[in-house]
């Protein structure tokens, strides 16, 4: 019985991590921004923020690799997490999304969420 409960148990894993496998870019680009509480911005709004002095570059081509999530959105709310954690620490409060992929971490297909970007400190945005 108690083999049965671990080989369930390790199905029913990998069949939930294997869920978390990827978003198009729209997705990511939609869905990240409103899970950060850092001010996302794009490259082309970054470059425009920089020049016009409204945004200062803090630390270029940051690398975060994500808590495994059981699906792709749990993967960005990690992600998000430690976008924050990394702005807050370079003394921020924005970032510039450069990069993300998903890489497989084992035979079974699971996948974890890489982030790159860059933290700015900014001028808070007025709508």
């Amino acid at each position: 019985m108690r083999n049965t409960t671990i080989i369930f148990r390790s199905a029913l894993f990998s069949i939930l991590t294997s869920c978390a496998t990827s978003l198009t870019p729209v997705q990511v680009n939609n869905i990240l921004p409103s899970l950060t509480k850092s001010t996302f911005y794009n490259q082309p709004q970054a470059e425009e923020a920089q020049k016009s002095k409204k945004c200062k570059l803090l630390v270029k081509g940051r690398n975060y690799v994500a808590p495994i999530g059981l699906t792709a959105k749990e993967d960005l709310k990690n992600g998000a997490r430690g976008i924050d954690e990394w702005v807050k620490m370079d003394g921020g409060n924005a970032f510039i999304l450069l990069n993300y992929k998903w890489v497989t971490v084992d035979f079974n297909g699971t996948t974890q969420l890489h982030i790159d970007f860059d933290t700015m400190a900014c001028e808070r945005k007025t709508n």
